[in-house]
């Protein structure tokens, strides 16, 4: 598992928590680094993608209801809508080529969600790729 895969599953129990508790992201960090462990770049990059989520979750929510057609955000399961939103962070952020953020978002939705979500999510992210809303 390479430490940006790492990061990015890190970062997903982050927001999942963060979603769940509606804390403040400070302190969803502090309470997770004292028992995840991880290196300083891993909890760095891990933190940098959390944060942006969590600072972005309306905007991204927007352009998810946008592409699910008929499959509101209420309806869809909390580690799905989080996935999609980190993934879309993480593609308007530019800090990994659309491809590799697609690819790891599918690899998480396998290892954390059910057997269909990893479909689910290649579709609605497929879509927002394809409009060209996300350069």
């Amino acid at each position: 598992m390479t430490l940006r895969h790492k990061a990015r599953e890190c970062a997903l129990q982050m927001l999942y928590e963060w979603e769940m508790a509606k804390r403040p992201p400070a302190s969803i960090e502090e309470n997770f680094w004292k028992s995840a462990r991880g290196a300083e770049s891993t909890r760095k990059f891990a933190n940098q993608i959390f944060e942006g989520a969590a600072a972005r979750a309306p905007e991204s929510d927007k352009l998810l209801e946008k592409f699910s057609t008929n499959w509101p955000l209420d309806r869809m399961a909390v580690i799905d809508r989080c996935i999609l939103r980190l993934a879309v962070w993480e593609l308007r952020s530019g800090s990994a080529p659309p491809a590799v953020v697609l690819n790891e978002a599918l690899e998480i939705a396998k290892t954390f969600s059910s057997e269909d979500a990893s479909r689910f999510v290649n579709g609605l992210l497929d879509a927002i790729l394809k409009s060209g809303e996300i350069t």
